[in-house]
């Protein structure tokens, strides 16, 4: 019988961020849009972005975290143990046709249980290189997913089973990517996005709004800032802003970032997976300021990856100062054709249809793995 027209049940194990829950999301929309039957399998953490999958069941399970010191590291393997328990339980009953799995550590109970249920998985990675979680996961998976061609942590046999797709985007992140960049002129004004990720950055409430405030009046009247703000921190900011004449929107969270991202002349951001990807897709120039406590760098990597290409510049931490902040928004009022150049570049490594590749990955193992049975 021909399994063209079955409707496949497919369980998504992400959780803990932002960056594992939004191409989760994405995901889920588009194999909704193939008439499947989608849940998700998540923690505690993972909960707060429930708006996300409105509409579908949602089954939380414990995951553990390698925490500092002994104590937390005998805790976050307890956590682990238990959630596997609990997932091995809860995959049996619910008997999907294929698990696939986000990356960090609270995808692990569900994808570990299918995989020694023998239920096929695929693992999606988001950044340059393989995070933890899917690096245990990996030698089990039927194929990993990644978003970029330069990645590392991936071995033998492993790099043959992976398939490029991209990170998936929102729908209404991936329609950007249609549009042109409006280029600034001698006259117009220059609006500029700064993201801080989920929690914001207090670097950028640093440095940002004192480094604006000392342009000249001329380039300060020109400038139109949207800056995301942890709550802690948004009155002196709004202070400083309001000091130096600038017109500044600020807020703990933005509903309607597709929006603020199309407006965008220039993007100043940490460099997670899905940031990196949504405003690459968007065809933003962007000055990238990774986090710097990642032990294997990843942010780093994810920025460097858009700016060997030209559509980004990487500023870590330790030089992201008032001074250099200054020069580079001076720079770009003096030659705005750069970042038209860099809005081109970044916009050649957007994978718009990152989704719908990731959902013909998982048609075509899910449908191959039933023909079989």
């Amino acid at each position: 019988m021909s399994n063209s027209n079955k409707s496949y049940y497919i369980l998504i194990s992400a959780g803990g961020t932002g960056g594992h829950m939004s191409p989760a999301s994405a995901l889920a929309s588009d194999l909704l849009g193939r008439g499947y039957r989608v849940e998700l399998i998540t923690d505690n953490r993972g909960m707060q972005f429930s708006s996300m999958f409105e509409g579908l069941a949602i089954h939380i399970v414990r995951s553990g975290t390698a925490r500092a010191g002994i104590m937390g590291k005998v805790k976050g393997a307890l956590n682990l143990g238990l959630g596997i328990l609990h997932a091995l339980r809860l995959v049996s009953s619910l008997n999907p046709d294929l698990v696939v799995g986000f990356g960090g550590y609270p995808s692990v109970p569900a994808v570990f249980a299918a995989q020694k249920l023998n239920i096929p998985t695929i693992l999606h990675e988001q950044n340059a290189i393989i995070g933890k979680a899917n690096a245990f996961l990996a030698p089990n998976a039927e194929r990993i997913a990644l978003s970029m061609r330069a990645i590392s942590g991936l071995e033998g046999d492993e790099k043959y089973r992976s398939v490029i797709t991209g990170n998936p985007v929102r729908p209404e992140i991936s329609v950007l990517y249609d549009d042109e960049y409006e280029a600034l002129s001698d006259e117009s004004d220059m609006r500029i996005l700064v993201m801080g990720g989920s929690l914001g950055a207090t670097v950028f409430s640093d440095i940002v709004p004192k480094s604006m405030a000392r342009l000249s009046e001329e380039y300060r009247t020109r400038l139109k800032i949207v800056q995301q703000c942890r709550k802690v921190d948004i009155e002196a900011v709004r202070a400083i802003y309001k000091d130096a004449g600038i017109d500044a929107q600020l807020s703990v969270f933005f509903d309607d970032v597709a929006g603020e991202l199309q407006k965008a002349h220039l993007v100043i951001a940490r460099s997670g997976a899905s940031t990196v990807a949504e405003v690459s897709i968007a065809g933003k120039p962007a000055i990238y300021v990774p986090y710097p406590h990642h032990k294997d760098q990843q942010q780093k990597k994810n920025a460097i990856a858009i700016s060997d290409t030209g559509g980004a510049w990487v500023m870590e931490e330790v030089v992201f100062t008032e001074d250099a902040l200054l020069a580079k928004i001076e720079g770009f009022f003096q030659n705005p054709q750069s970042l038209s150049k860099a809005a081109i570049n970044a916009k050649s490594c957007g994978k718009p249809d990152a989704a719908k590749k990731l959902g013909n990955l998982v048609t075509a193992i899910v449908a191959d793995q039933i023909s079989y049975k």
